[in-house]
């Protein structure tokens, strides 16, 4: 720490005397200090400095000993913002605009008693008007540095222009005229959309933050008293801040508006698309509408078509599943398809062995409904059933372009399916999808939807069922034996050797939850010559799966055990995404 010296201070400006005698008192600097900064001052050389800026930019004082030497010379404690975490009741107490407008941020709020930084306790404006407007009886005030208050105000009120929450508050207040939003009959003209545009700028910030949380789905819903938004996160819905019910009819006109949709037909469902961008990437979102009780409600897909992962390695699989698949989408022909129920990575699996397999010298084609992303080198082809280019019709027509592999989004009848097993069955490799709980049930859809036993049985190269599991979040994993009921359902030793059971504590990387991302558990039923005679002879599906397991298919259950083991997700995790112990049979 600097000594004082013993002559008195030079003099300096009247508006800098009281925090230069502070400082000189509290040893932060000297006479010669302040000669030196006030000469440079008024050399001329330093025009946009005070003294108070000099003795900062010459780093004999810090911003952090102004707050110092502020809250001494007004009798207020100083208070370090880092690493603040600010709980929900203090951030209502003191709303955005509030914060923003005064350049404050509240410490902590506690059974009516509020704490608030300030960054200026010599304004008495500012301080008598946080009073008046905060009508708070037991209202103390702290002083804190510009940066860190700034800091905190845009953590925690994203102060951007363009932040929900920052909208939300305007408009509920008033300060922000809706204009054609609020009106029932609007039109998509220009005029309108120039009204419009904080009820856009709304709208499509809802879409961002979906987006930087690693949303998949946003939902929003007409309650009876309210409008909840909420996000799929990993595959698990979480409710986010929602605007209020007036604003209802305005957000949902205005989604319709952006994709495409009529906004004079609230009877039916429709469905639409919408095309923007964030931060530089290019967003599509598949968006229905549904008619229900309480008005209609919003469901957008989110599709990130440069945040597609499709390395084998991502989706999952451990080394030896990774060689068995790699070795299937090798083959010169034959039907691979891919089950599980809807949401459960299906098409980013077909992509992912599309692109493993894509080079110069192979034809690739897709017929999808809709094509959710664009691969390089490859056709694809979007299913448009009103002006009749059905899934049947577009791989009858796709079969004459001489493709090497076919990629079909999902088989759904039968004359898409028969299209399908024939062209396998002549020279082409088909991927494609069937709803089924398990890999030997696709065997029995197959024969449901009306293809011959023996047509199945020439034409299958394997069956994969898949769910998806949340991976334990990096950032904050850390070793945790599941308990003994997880143990038992899983069949797992607590003393295993080279274990890793593990489980995320929870951080901000990952919201608090413990999990960020998700994987892949696998089933993989290879069919060889002995499981072609089973589905030739019509075996069951419990014969069929005893079969699979023979030849050494491990469930879903087991694969994922092998993945708590290897302290990539929890046991609880899997447990609650796959079924009973299949060894009896199946699901």
């Amino acid at each position: 720490m600097r000594g004082v010296a013993d002559e008195p201070i030079l003099a300096v400006p009247v508006k800098d005397d009281y925090l230069v005698e502070t400082l000189a008192d509290m040893g932060l600097v000297t006479n010669e200090d302040v000669a030196q900064a006030r000469a440079e001052v008024e050399s001329g050389e330093f025009t946009d400095q005070g003294l108070i800026d000099r003795l900062i930019a010459t780093q004999i004082i810090s911003p952090a000993h102004i707050t110092q030497a502020k809250a001494i010379q007004f009798g207020m404690e100083a208070v370090d913002l880092t690493g603040l975490s600010l709980k929900d009741d203090a951030l209502q107490a003191l709303p955005r605009h509030i914060a923003t407008k005064y350049n404050c941020v509240p410490v902590y709020f506690e059974e009516g008693h509020l704490i608030v930084a300030v960054t200026d306790p010599s304004d008495l404006d500012t301080l008598d008007g946080l009073r008046h407007v905060l009508q708070a009886k037991n209202l103390e005030f702290r002083v804190a540095t510009e940066e860190q208050v700034q800091q905190i105000i845009t953590k925690y009120y994203a102060t951007v222009e363009d932040s929900v929450e920052g909208m939300i508050q305007d408009m509920t207040e008033g300060e922000i005229d809706l204009g054609f939003a609020t009106q029932t009959d609007m039109d998509a003209d220009q005029e309108a959309e120039d009204a419009d545009a904080p009820m856009i700028k709304l709208v499509n910030s809802v879409i961002a933050d979906a987006y930087k949380m690693r949303g998949s789905d946003i939902h929003i819903e007409p309650l009876e008293k309210r409008l909840r938004i909420r996000f799929r996160i990993d595959g698990c819905l979480q409710e986010v801040q929602s605007p209020p019910k007036k604003l209802q009819n305005a957000i949902i006109s205005r989604l319709k508006i952006q994709a495409g949709m009529s906004i004079a037909e609230k009877r039916i469902p429709q469905d639409g698309r919408i095309q923007l961008q964030i931060s530089g990437k290019p967003i599509d979102l598949r968006v229905n509408s549904l008619p229900t009780q309480h008005g209609e409600s919003i469901v957008m897909r989110i599709l990130d078509k440069s945040g597609l992962k499709l390395g084998l390695t991502e989706l999952g699989f451990l080394t030896d599943d990774q060689q068995t698949f790699e070795r299937l989408i090798g083959l010169p022909d034959g039907i691979l398809l891919v089950t599980g129920p809807t949401g459960s990575g299906k098409t980013t699996t077909l992509y992912s062995c599309l692109n493993y397999i894509n080079r110069p010298d192979r034809k690739i084609i897709t017929v999808e409904d809709p094509v959710e992303y664009v691969l390089a080198g490859i056709n694809q082809v979007q299913v448009h059933e009103v002006i009749g280019l059905s899934f049947a019709t577009a791989l009858r027509a796709m079969l004459r372009q001489a493709p090497n592999v076919v990629m079909l989004g999902e088989i759904r009848d039968l004359e898409t399916a028969t299209i399908a097993i024939n062209a396998s069955l002549t020279g082409h490799l088909v991927f494609s999808t069937l709803h089924t709980n398990d890999a030997p049930g696709a065997v029995q859809r197959l024969v449901d939807i009306g293809i011959k036993p023996f047509l199945v049985a020439s034409a299958s190269r394997a069956f994969m069922a898949q769910r998806l599991v949340r991976r334990i979040c990096k950032k904050c994993i850390g070793p945790a034996l599941p308990n003994e009921a997880e143990l038992k359902t899983l069949d797992l030793d607590p003393n295993l050797t080279g274990a890793k059971y593990s489980k995320g504590m929870g951080c901000n990387n990952c919201n608090h939850s413990g999990y960020r991302g998700r994987f892949g558990v696998f089933e993989v039923f290879v069919v060889d010559d002995s499981a072609r005679r089973l589905i030739f002879e019509k075996a069951s599906a419990t014969t069929l799966r005893a079969r699979a397991r023979e030849l050494g298919m491990r469930s879903l259950r087991e694969d994922g055990a092998r993945k708590v083991v290897a302290g990539m997700t929890t046991a609880e995790e899997v447990i609650k995404n796959t079924t009973a112990d299949e060894k009896s049979g199946g699901h």
